[in-house]
């Protein structure tokens, strides 16, 4: 999954555009004390970052597939 994707379902739950530093981007919740960053842009995200980013944010795979 590009990481344009991801934000685009990030932003899809809720998840607000922060800051941004370098080549990341922070995301904020309403309702999570949690920043989420994601490394952007980037063609690929390796599979374990963003297995870590949907824990964090309180996705699943499964909100990709219907995406």
């Amino acid at each position: 999954m590009k990481s344009s994707e991801l934000i685009a379902l990030l932003e899809s739950h809720g998840w607000v555009l922060r800051r941004v530093k370098g080549s990341h981007h922070q995301f904020k919740h309403p309702d999570f004390a949690l920043i989420i960053t994601v490394p952007h842009p980037k063609k690929a995200l390796k599979l374990g970052t963003l297995r870590q980013i949907l824990k964090d944010a309180g996705l699943s795979a499964l909100h990709i597939a219907t995406r």
